[in-house]
């Protein structure tokens, strides 16, 4: 039993104290920035407390963007980040509970090898295949899309992993009693594996969402129509100023609203998330 001490106990919380400040640190000053103008930032100095025009920058990122860099508004971007977001999470899990249901369930030939091709993709990030990946949907006419900018992140072998794991866990005899009680496949998967898998479903789900939300490089290579800009990639053409400087107060506004979408999903799912990352319902 561990010794109850009061200076252990303070060294805990005063470490946990300062991990919590060095991690909210740059948010809030992102975010005090983004409560100032232009001029605040031209002796090279951020101000530490907000000031008068949180109302005034974030109005103008809503409603018209930042003209000099040609990125819409900023409702316009998010909304693509949410579809693109939605389209890989729901994609990635759809796809690779069913690949793990058919590598798990069904005894075909080189089963264990067609797992194993799977799992090798791991290490075929888009980034390393990004040429060829880009060639084939330009070649498919999917550029300024959604289906470019989220198929080709889709496939998940992490995802299928995880699943074949969740699976092998679930006892044979509840598999011998749906059989016998004339379920089918399909039936099966739908009535009891699924039921089952529920909060691993939640908690890949969140970590696929901020996956897809947080998307850079892809949305930056395959959209030139700004009606398609993803929030991520817009941040980085704002920051790209060509004809001055950045307005770093309109970029700081517009990456603090980018943090609140990620952040309402893990709040919302937060329970789901955390059950289904430590405990399972078999």
């Amino acid at each position: 039993m561990i010794e109850n001490r009061p200076g252990l106990n303070l060294l805990a919380h005063l470490v946990l104290i300062l991990g919590v400040a060095i991690v909210a640190m740059p948010v809030w000053i992102a975010f005090v920035a983004s409560t100032h103008t232009a001029t605040d930032f031209s002796s090279g100095t951020i101000p530490m407390w907000p000031g008068p025009h949180l109302i005034e920058n974030y109005s103008r990122m809503l409603d018209s963007g930042l003209s000099t860099s040609g990125t819409p508004p900023v409702g316009m971007m998010m909304l693509n980040s949410l579809v693109m977001a939605l389209m890989i999470a729901i994609g990635k899990i759809i796809i690779s509970v069913l690949s793990a249901f058919a590598i798990v369930y069904f005894r075909f030939p080189l089963r264990n090898l067609a797992f194993w091709c799977i799992f090798i993709t791991l290490m075929l990030p888009v980034e390393v295949r990004i040429v060829p990946t880009f060639q084939v949907v330009a070649g498919l006419g999917l550029l300024n899309s959604y289906a470019g900018l989220s198929i080709p992140l889709i496939a998940s072998a992490t995802a299928t992993f995880l699943f074949r794991q969740v699976f092998l866990t679930i006892p044979d005899e509840l598999t011998e009693a749906a059989r016998i009680d004339g379920a089918g496949p399909m039936k099966f998967f739908r009535d009891i594996l699924l039921p089952l898998s529920r909060t691993n479903i939640a908690a890949l789900f969140v970590i696929l969402f901020i996956y897809g939300w947080n998307q850079y490089l892809w949305p930056l290579l395959v959209t030139t129509d700004s009606s398609y800009y993803t929030i991520v990639a817009g941040i980085k053409r704002m920051a790209d100023a060509v004809d001055g400087l950045p307005q770093w107060h309109l970029v700081m506004a517009t990456a603090v609203m980018a943090m609140l979408p990620p952040v309402a999903v893990v709040i919302a799912m937060q329970k789901l998330f955390v059950k289904g990352l430590v405990e399972t319902e078999k």
